[in-house]
């Protein structure tokens, strides 16, 4: 098998894609690799602790790998960080990179020609397949899975911390993303066929924060030089529990 880092953002796209791939066969998986916000000590952009995700790592059973990353890091910071990273990476070894995007190609085109750098090659298990069918093939596995960030140009207050379930996608507007893939929605799995056991956490506060324009990469965002210009998201903190 082929040795492989994975893109591990402890949301659904890449809790579907690490399914599959563990399912084929055909990687190594050596690693989860995470990008952790160094102000808040949360998954970059989702705005999970910490905490929750060495539990999500330890029930699947790979090690989890942390790359800390400014709260708003510019394009420039964000690249030099993940390509320290990916050095390391690759003297390990390692030459492959899995990715749970779907269908921006603006980005894939970005993670493939940052990985060709350092000589590794970017791996896309879910690409192009559409994004009902995989939400549904996801909840049809048994995956459970709980909203944590919205954007409220999209999705209002009341879908985040709801289940991500059958009735909730009834609910989503018809301009949204039934994957989110747009960044209309964040999540938070903790359980399904690849966890040995359930995360436990109890759901905590909904807080709104209001950010500068801003670009996604994956499950970090990078600011822009739009500060005028505004966009919010409501977020769901998620207290883990003493098991």
């Amino acid at each position: 098998m082929q040795k492989a880092i994975f893109n591990w953002s402890g949301g659904k796209d890449s809790s579907l894609s690490l399914y599959y791939l563990l399912r084929s066969k055909e990687f190594d998986i050596r690693y989860l690799v995470t990008s952790v916000n160094t102000k808040f000590n949360r998954i970059s952009m989702h705005g999970v602790r910490e905490a929750l995700l060495h539990q999500q790592a330890e029930s699947i059973g790979i090690p989890l790998r942390k790359i800390m990353v400014p709260e708003m890091p510019t394009m420039e910071i964000y690249n030099d960080l993940m390509e320290q990273a990916l050095v390391g990476f690759k003297k390990e070894g390692i030459g492959h990179s899995v990715f749970g995007d779907i269908f921006l190609e603006d980005l894939k085109k970005y993670r493939e020609e940052r990985l060709a750098r350092v000589g590794m090659k970017g791996v896309f298990p879910i690409w192009r397949i559409p994004s009902l069918k995989l939400v549904r093939e996801f909840i049809d596995l048994g995956f459970k899975a709980v909203l944590v960030c919205v954007d409220e140009k999209v999705l209002d207050r009341s879908f985040v911390g709801r289940p991500l379930d059958e009735a909730l996608l009834k609910d989503l507007p018809a301009k949204a993303d039934p994957c989110g893939e747009n960044g209309e929605y964040h999540s938070f799995v903790y359980d399904g066929p690849i966890f040995s056991y359930p995360v436990a956490f109890d759901i905590g506060e909904i807080v709104h924060r209001d950010y500068a324009a801003a670009v996604q990469t994956g499950s970090s965002v990078c600011s822009t030089s739009s500060p005028a210009v505004h966009t919010g998201f409501w977020y769901c903190d998620l207290i883990p529990k003493d098991v």
